[in-house]
């Protein structure tokens, strides 16, 4: 038994019990940080650099890039040095920071995702309307909310959840520090504390989740009453990148979440974690990029120029 005052570093679950299994995951995990890092760094440099896509959409898009490299770079580096080097171990600060960045950068994304909703809901069932609600300005407030209640949320959640007494040991059950893994290290009642923070928080997150089934009602009836084949289409292709990015990313964190205990297992859970917290940053690029021409397009002529003439700049024209 110990607490949490002589509690120095704690002991993650490993991703598998032999060696080969280490090194197959840890290339399996450097390949898709890289595709992560490729794809929304793309994304990034296209909006960043093409002024025809200085628009709230690839605004916002290019914020929910920067929220999936940060999420992506929290867990996946760790988890990669532990499968080469077979190790277990994170420091007590680092697993605080890590919980911390996991926190704001997940509370971030489906704030931005919450608010790009909003974006297709005005462009499609408000056109008149666009350019007033979302304006340069109200689109950077609405982004600057969406970070600072992210910073928040992570901040309150980090500190209640580290302010327990911990005397179950240091071995978390997942391979990262992951909150509820830590209450179960917790020997006072006082991570019932925590537990309302997590019920306030989903909550919120529920009615995000409402909010934007309410809004894709509605511009799929919009859409569906457009008469020409062509504008259904060109709705549809912007529509649909985002609702299969919310998809996944609400689908796996509530099966993450809620799966009934009976279905619990180790290896399970690890999978799952896997899923929720590792594919969705490698995959959001791909779904974006494969229905949007003119980021294609951006992304094209950026690539090219990089190849052929060096970084030149500005790489889109429009």
């Amino acid at each position: 038994m110990s607490n949490s005052s002589s509690i120095r570093h704690f002991l993650l679950l490993a991703l598998a019990d032999t060696r080969q299994l280490q090194l197959l995951h840890f290339c399996l995990l450097l390949g898709i940080s890289l595709a992560a890092l490729l794809g929304n760094g793309l994304i990034i440099s296209a909006v960043a650099c093409g002024h025809h896509l200085h628009t709230p959409m690839f605004f916002f898009l290019l914020n929910l890039a920067l929220s999936d490299l940060g999420s992506i770079c929290t867990t996946v580096p760790k988890a990669m040095h532990n499968s080469l080097w077979d190790t277990s171990t994170i420091s007590y600060s680092a697993c605080a920071a890590q919980l911390f960045l996991f926190v704001f950068f997940i509370s971030a994304e489906f704030s931005l995702l919450t608010i790009m909703c909003y974006d297709r809901y005005v462009s499609i069932c408000k056109p008149l309307h666009y350019g007033t609600l979302l304006g340069s300005r109200a689109c950077a407030h609405m982004a600057a909310a969406a970070w600072a209640s992210a910073f928040l949320n992570a901040l309150l959640h980090t500190a209640n959840t580290f302010s327990l007494p911990l005397c179950h040991g240091n071995a978390l059950g997942q391979f990262f520090c992951d909150i509820p893994q830590i209450l179960k290290l917790s020997c006072s009642k006082s991570y019932l504390r925590e537990l309302g923070l997590i019920v306030v928080s989903a909550f919120l997150l529920f009615g995000c989740f409402v909010f934007m089934v309410f809004s894709y009602v509605q511009i799929f009836r919009a859409v569906l009453r457009i008469p020409s084949e062509q504008g259904r289409h060109k709705a549809f292709s912007t529509c649909l990148p985002h609702l299969a990015v919310v998809s996944l990313f609400v689908c796996t964190d509530i099966f993450a979440h809620l799966k009934p205990p009976s279905m619990s297992s180790p290896s399970l859970d690890l999978s799952v974690s896997v899923l929720y917290s590792v594919v969705p940053p490698a995959l959001n690029p791909l779904i974006y990029s494969l229905r949007n021409q003119a980021l294609k397009d951006c992304m094209r002529k950026m690539m090219t120029a990089c190849f052929s003439e060096g970084m030149k700049y500005p790489f889109c024209t429009a």
